[in-house]
């Protein structure tokens, strides 16, 4: 990720929010100004897992503004069963001591019920072997993907930097996992998003290959970063085609580090904003799922629930 950031006092929120179990007729919000308040989590029996990425600053660093102690406190709040790290959790070349005294001090509270996944920063450090050795608990290792429950949901765990690993052998590993674990409800975590309205990234050809593999198995939800900042998508083919059988994508990378501008909105795109750092939680229930993008100046920007497809 480039390290172009976007200030507070430039960010303007864009957001269509989602006041509804469907998508048509939402009307715009301002942020700035008006809290929705939200019982989506809350309302759907299940466990809550919260999903983010792009978290911590370098440490030591003052250019940024570095809020991963209010997002760590925000998550913590929500008594999440697990932890979704979507990948660039370590800013600028993700160390080993980069992790232990900068990620750490405010996220390591969660260390033990965190779930990662790389993101493109963890291999500026060679082989992602900082990242591999902080979380060597929470994760099975190189090349860095896998799968595990939560509830009655199955939830995998991929690592979507192609250039450093056989994606090939990763999405033959997908295919063969999810047919032999059918669930009614599942997701996909990958740090870069197949799509996304970020001015700094955008949509991510590379991510195509998991989300066909997914659309084909009937998965429910994409989960992602990148881009910093938080975007929903309603339910989309890996073409990008509007579907009611699609798969639901969510951008959560305003997870701390640094704030980016939106672009181009990409068609799709039912809710955005980059008005402050904060984390997206889920309740994952039997049959459907509740969602919200709580912010950490307490603004409940976006929410829902869905049945599963």
């Amino acid at each position: 990720m480039s390290r172009r950031i976007l200030t507070a006092a430039a960010s303007v929120a864009t957001l269509v929010a989602g006041l509804s179990t469907t998508d048509a007729g939402a009307s715009p919000i301002d942020t700035s100004t008006r809290a929705v308040r939200s019982d989506a989590v809350r309302g759907v029996a299940g466990p809550t897992v919260v999903a983010v990425g792009d978290i911590a600053c370098a440490p030591g660093d003052s250019k940024h503004p570095c809020q991963q102690a209010r997002t760590a406190a925000l998550a913590k709040s929500y008594s999440p069963k697990y932890v979704l790290g979507l990948g660039d959790l370590q800013y600028e070349v993700g160390s080993l001591h980069a992790f232990r005294n900068s990620y750490d001090e405010s996220w390591g509270a969660l260390k033990s019920i965190t779930k990662p996944v790389p993101g493109n920063h963890e291999y500026y450090t060679g082989g992602a072997s900082g990242y591999y050795a902080y979380f060597r608990n929470q994760q099975p290792g190189p090349p860095g993907y896998y799968a595990f429950d939560v509830g009655t949901w199955r939830i995998y765990a991929l690592n979507s930097n192609c250039a450093k690993i056989s994606c090939r052998r990763q999405v033959r590993w997908l295919e063969a996992n999810m047919k032999n674990h059918r669930r009614r409800c599942s997701a996909i975590m990958l740090h870069h998003p197949r799509f996304s309205s970020g001015g700094e990234h955008g949509s991510s050809v590379v991510a195509r290959r998991f989300w066909e593999v997914a659309h084909q198995q009937h998965a429910d939800l994409a989960l992602s970063g990148h881009d910093h900042d938080y975007e929903r998508f309603r339910r989309l083919t890996p073409s990008g085609k509007p579907s009611e059988n699609g798969i639901l994508g969510f951008v959560s990378g305003a997870g701390g580090k640094s704030l980016y501008r939106f672009g181009n909105v990409v068609r799709g795109s039912v809710a955005r904003d980059n008005h402050t750092s904060g984390v997206l939680a889920l309740s994952l229930g039997r049959g459907r799922f509740g969602f919200e993008y709580r912010t950490i100046d307490g603004k409940v920007v976006d929410y829902g629930a869905r049945s599963c497809r």
